[in-house]
């Protein structure tokens, strides 16, 4: 098989991910009907059929409609070389092939190590790890299970950083020999709470031979798991709707859990996004609250007894007896890893939905953007554009002002609209005649502060029951959007767009110019340009950089490269960048034809713009995440290996990273040149 192809599989029920995976990850979300069943119009549809009306009628019907599109700018701009950037400063490696092997793989020329694998010490009184006989007093003090999202944090000095890791969820039958799925024992459960959640890592750069190693540090590195005490902060903190047996006043939470994706702020700290975590509740049929039965049901929570059987051994997880302790969870966390003493917030101010993560952007006028995508078919984008204006500085005066951006400030929902007529979006994916999927768009406010706009709902709904109040707004439903990204230099935003393959089914939306594929399997990516380029503005425009897929179909396109030159891409996850004019793209498309998940880059200007290429690849039934993009390293997050239907923990399907006849670990690895130099070399 080329570097290009890549097999084309059968529509229907999500097909992408192993049933282990869908199962406890998500609950089997993508096999469910979606939660959104708001009727959401795309809004392009609704220009296009006021345009024909006008036809008709003779005038008048686009008055309303008419400040949506009053843009200065009618598409987005030609992307131009970063400021800063090296010309030519292109990575230079020979793309990987496809691999379905049980290992990664590494271009020539580079090498990889494991950092850090579920259950090494984290905190020096950490035993070693010990498969057959997991507790929680352990796990508690050991890397988590399953590491999604990763950041570094500069400490002073150099060469020394604190590694912040995502633990997304535990996958039990790969996890106990002897769990049992109908009534799992308690220490088996506590265990998997301890093993929620994030861990804080100290990693230092070696003098000797310059590679980067973890440390089991005692003053840094820190445990955070689903029983660590948080504070709820911002304008729904204290709600009565946020308070319950445990918590009367409605501000403090034990634990974080279904952590997925986050980001680094300017001063900082590190943002969480909490996303499936209607898995951990039981019984929402109990509930009697009409508002909180629809919030239930519009999360996705399910009735009857929970997969895991939390609710056994803990009552907040049964929605019968605390019905509020679900709205506790879905929020944007924000953890200090250089105050290894300080308690994480919960940001009610961001929303509650299924986030991704969130990500940071400055606007001129010193006021912070943070963009969001809520994970699952037809849900939308957000952003919150905060009050006050950050301060610059690393003293701690200013440290603690920037930490209270994110209470005060306005949440966004987006609303798109495609430029081209409705006949050249026909769900093949096929480029409409200007050539481009491209168009204008809006930023809907939903509420600031205890302010709403959404007709019918307070600000507390806004923030708790935010996927109905972008549903009453007129919010787009995306293909599954999952990071959100501005780039620290050009601020333009970046969204990968994952899948939906149930796009153009019976009773759901069907194609508009952002989502233009029916049965979208293999994802998109957007590229989004505010206007001004201020990331605090409320009119945009946009456009797909990439349609991915089998180049070969003509129902994908790569920024107008030349799709014969281009490695293969399916189901865009996490994104990062580096220090020149390139993305680097983690995909999530779950062992695909017995192929392996990787890790991409794409230049984004210059003549080799869409130009992706396969950098490495993950072992077998692995999900490649969190890329860190240093400038001579790359992080990346190898999640749940040997993830495959057959598998279990008698069984399993993966031995990475440690070989012969162990069981699979998820892991952080770093990869470097061997010889040590730059990352991304320019060429001559």
């Amino acid at each position: 098989m080329s570097a290009r192809q890549l097999p084309l599989l059968s529509i229907g029920r999500h097909v992408l991910r192993s049933a282990l995976t869908c199962s406890f990850r998500c609950g089997d979300a993508c096999a469910q009907d979606a939660p959104n069943t708001s009727g959401n119009t795309p809004f392009g549809t609704v220009l296009r059929e006021a345009i024909s009306r006008r036809a008709v009628l003779g005038g008048g019907a686009l008055a309303l409609l008419a400040p949506s599109t009053d843009l200065t700018a009618r598409t987005v701009p030609a992307a131009p070389r970063l400021s800063g950037a090296e010309p030519g400063g292109h990575p230079d490696f020979e793309p990987v092939p496809p691999d379905g092997r049980d290992r990664v793989t590494v271009p020539a020329g580079f090498e990889y190590e494991v950092l850090i694998g579920w259950g090494d010490p984290v905190l020096p009184d950490a035993p070693p790890f010990d498969f057959d006989r997991q507790t929680e007093s352990a796990q508690s003090r050991q890397f988590g299970v399953n590491n999604d999202y990763c950041a570094l944090v500069p400490l002073p000095g150099g060469d020394r950083w604190l590694m912040v890791s995502n633990h997304e969820y535990a996958t039990e039958p790969l996890m106990y020999p002897d769990w049992d799925p109908a009534a799992p024992s308690e220490e088996h459960v506590r265990t998997a709470w301890a093993a929620y959640g994030m861990s804080v890592v100290l990693v230092e750069r070696s003098s000797r031979d310059g590679r980067l190693r973890a440390r089991a540090d005692g003053r840094w590195n820190r445990r955070i798991t689903l029983t660590t005490p948080f504070e709820l902060r911002g304008p729904a903190a204290g709600s009565p709707r946020l308070r319950t047996s445990a918590d009367p006043e409605g501000r403090h939470v034990l634990g974080t859990m279904a952590n997925c994706s986050g980001g680094t702020t300017p001063w900082g700290t590190v943002l969480s996004g909490e996303e499936n975590v209607h898995m951990a509740f039981a019984y929402a049929e109990r509930v009697t609250d009409p508002p909180t039965r629809e919030g239930l049901r519009r999360h996705g929570f399910a009735e009857g007894a929970s997969p895991r059987a939390w609710e056994t051994y803990d009552t907040r997880f049964d929605l019968g007896r605390e019905p509020n302790e679900a709205h506790r969870f879905g929020w944007i966390v924000e953890i200090d890893p250089l105050r290894p003493d300080s308690v994480p917030v919960k940001h009610t101010a961001l929303g509650r939905f299924k986030h991704e993560g969130a990500n940071i952007s400055v606007a001129p006028d010193g006021r912070v953007v943070a963009y969001m995508g809520d994970d699952e078919r037809f849900e939308y984008l957000y952003k919150f554009v905060s009050d006050e204006r950050m301060r610059e500085g690393d003293d701690r005066r200013s440290r603690e002002h920037n930490k209270r951006l994110l209470d005060s400030g306005t949440l966004y929902a987006a609303r798109f609209t495609g430029d081209s007529p409705a006949r050249e979006i026909d769900g093949r994916g096929k480029p409409p005649r200007d050539g481009e999927f491209d168009g204008t768009g809006t930023w809907i406010p939903l509420a600031h502060n205890d302010r709403s706009f959404v007709p019918g709902m307070t600000g507390d709904d806004v923030y708790i029951f935010t996927r109905r109040a972008a549903d009453l707004a007129g919010a787009t439903p995306m293909d599954r959007p999952e990071d959100v990204q501005p780039h620290p230099r050009t601020g333009r935003v970046y969204a990968a767009l994952t899948n939906n393959d149930y796009r153009g089914a019976a009773g759901v939306p069907g194609p508009d110019e952002a989502n233009p594929r029916t049965r979208n399997r293999d994802g998109h990516i957007l590229e989004l340009c505010e206007r001004g380029d201020d990331p605090a503005a409320e009119r945009f425009v946009w456009r797909l950089m990439l349609v991915c897929g089998d180049p070969r179909s003509p129902g994908t396109y790569y920024a107008g490269f030349d799709k014969s030159r281009v490695s293969a891409i399916s189901c865009p996850d996490n994104l990062a960048f580096d220090e020149h004019d390139n993305l680097w793209i983690a995909t999530d498309a779950g062992h695909r034809g017995g192929l392996n998940d990787g890790l991409y880059v794409v230049p984004l200007g210059g003549p080799e713009r869409g130009r992706v290429r396969r950098f490495l690849t993950v072992p077998t039934g692995a999900e490649c995440c969190g890329p860190v993009i240093g400038p001579d390293f790359v992080l990346v997050s190898v999640q749940h290996p040997g993830e495959l239907p057959e598998a279990d923990a008698r069984d399993p399907a993966s031995h990475w990273p440690d070989g012969g006849d162990s069981q699979p670990r998820a892991a952080v690895i770093a990869v470097r040149r061997t010889d040590g130099g730059p990352l991304v070399r320019r060429r001559p």
